[in-house]
């Protein structure tokens, strides 16, 4: 482990595997639920200042955002692995040499991403249903598309640093440049909107650069306080294998975050059928993507924990895979299955609790919006979740921990795993189950197949983690895995 005077790191390679983990996974958690918290109060704002036509818009592009933006989030996540690996094995050049490649990289993929992203708004667009016809909210969602696919590279390197960060034992310092960034973005908001009044395009604006100051900053603060973090002029000159070993972990991971998206949109869209009524007008007060949307709300503040401590994971299998303790990878893997449990008790528990006269539904919209029937979708979609949410905890467990010891490729294969299930399970089984095709008179038994979407989903995804995990986390390291490590 590096160790250097003044750091606010935590060791990974000593102490109780399970204490540790739990530990290093706190500031994870909370910078995770403070990004949930800063997406409301966003929204909140966005709510109450623009308009009708500008806030449709914002709202409808979130899949399509959530593709790329989290593309850029897992690539950074699995080029930290070299990094841990190398600060597992002391190796401070080798720090030194994957954090060059990883700001050569991260400049490259940003260009390679927006260009990518900016020709492929307009079908995007019109793949989730938006139209000229309707220019009020085609333009919003185009200009606010559009501004933060520009910033991409923002969000590509903030996320970057913090991912060395956290690499290096240190999450508490993204946290705190997490909380800096959300308070400078709340401000820029109602600067841009509220007193410049430049409706989306302030809104976006806002993102952009206060992702981009907080990069600079926490770049600047990294350099300051990390020795290992100053690439010198030959670090940047190594063999193109090693860019390859970075991209050979990050691609995978970045790809799994995108397929995880489109799978979401696919059951996105067959959740519009429940609301459309005869003649397909569509239902007065779309009761079931409100119900729905306000119970995915939850579901998100719920999963951060678990999240949080797949991130957790994912450094302290690397950091020891480098040191050559599999035995403390065994036991963290173990211990971390125990802290999911924990956390399956705890977080189902709330979620079961709020779902009492759907009480999250104050929390997210508006009383005038709240109905018996937006209740009664939310209240089927987080009672099928969360009763089964301990398929979700194996599969952050064991897909970080397979992740952390150098096998990215299979996150992917569980990734896609989860996205054939998904996509089935909504295209067919909630008309199997009604009998003909789904309006707003389906049976609720059909709204239940519907909502099996997410835990069909991951228990294919765990089933094709069960042989990666019994290989090469409770058996002999692979040769991959010593090479990563060498």
């Amino acid at each position: 482990m590096l160790r250097l005077r003044n750091r606010p790191s935590l060791d990974l390679l000593s102490g109780s595997e399970g204490w540790v983990i739990f530990k290093f996974s706190v500031p994870i958690i909370l910078s995770y639920l403070l990004q949930q918290i800063y997406t409301i109060s966003d929204a909140a704002i966005c709510g109450q200042t623009l308009s009708v036509d500008e806030i449709a818009g914002v709202n409808d592009v979130f899949p399509i955002l959530f593709i790329f933006l989290q593309f850029a989030v897992g690539c950074t996540a699995g080029f930290s692995v070299i990094t841990s690996i190398a600060a597992g094995q002391g190796d401070k050049p080798g720090v030194r040499r994957s954090f060059a490649a990883q700001l050569i990289l991260g400049g490259a993929m940003s260009l390679l991403l927006t260009a990518i992203a900016i020709l492929a708004l307009g079908p995007l667009l019109r793949f989730i249903g938006l139209s000229e016809t309707n220019p009020g909210v085609w333009k919003a969602a185009y200009q606010y598309s559009l501004i933060i696919f520009i910033g991409i590279f923002a969000q590509f390197y903030y996320n970057l640093i913090c991912s060395v960060l956290r690499s290096l034992g240190d999450s508490t310092t993204p946290l705190i440049f997490l909380l800096f960034s959300t308070v400078l973005n709340i401000g820029l908001d109602l600067f841009f909107i509220l007193a410049l009044r430049l409706g989306v395009v302030g809104a976006a604006v806002a993102t952009v650069l206060a992702q981009a100051l907080s990069a600079v900053l926490c770049l600047i603060y990294a350099f300051r306080k990390y020795e290992e973090l100053h690439p010198t002029k030959s670090d940047f000159h190594v063999a193109l294998s090693f860019y390859v070993r970075h991209l050979r972990q990050g691609i995978p991971m970045g790809l799994q975050f995108s397929v995880l998206a489109i799978g979401i949109i696919v059951m996105q869209r067959a959740l519009v059928g429940f609301d459309i009524g005869e003649g397909g007008v569509m239902v007065a007060g779309n009761p079931a993507q409100n119900g729905f949307g306000a119970a995915n709300k939850l579901n998100n503040f719920l999963m951060c924990p678990m999240n949080a401590l797949s991130t957790a994971i994912v450094c302290f299998h690397a950091q020891n895979l480098g040191a050559g303790r599999q035995d403390r990878i065994r036991r963290g893997t173990v211990k971390s299955l125990l802290i999911g449990l924990a956390m399956y008790g705890i977080l189902g528990g709330l979620g079961m609790l709020l779902t009492i006269n759907g009480a999250y539904q104050h929390l997210f919209m508006s009383a005038d919006k709240i109905t018996e029937a937006t209740i009664r979708y939310g209240n089927i979609y987080l009672y099928v979740d969360l009763a089964l949410y301990f398929m979700l905890m194996i599969l952050f467990v064991f897909r970080a921990a397979v992740q952390g010891v150098g096998h990215a490729e299979y996150a992917l294969v569980a990734g896609c795993a989860e996205l054939v299930a998904r996509v089935l399970i909504c295209a067919f089984l909630p008309a199997m189950v009604n009998g003909g095709p789904i309006d707003s008179s389906a049976s609720t038994g059909a709204y239940i197949a519907l909502c099996f979407g997410d835990p069909g989903a991951w228990t294919l995804a765990v089933a094709s983690l069960i042989y990666p995990a019994a290989r090469y986390l409770f058996g002999a390291k692979s040769k991959k895995q010593r090479s990563l490590s060498a």
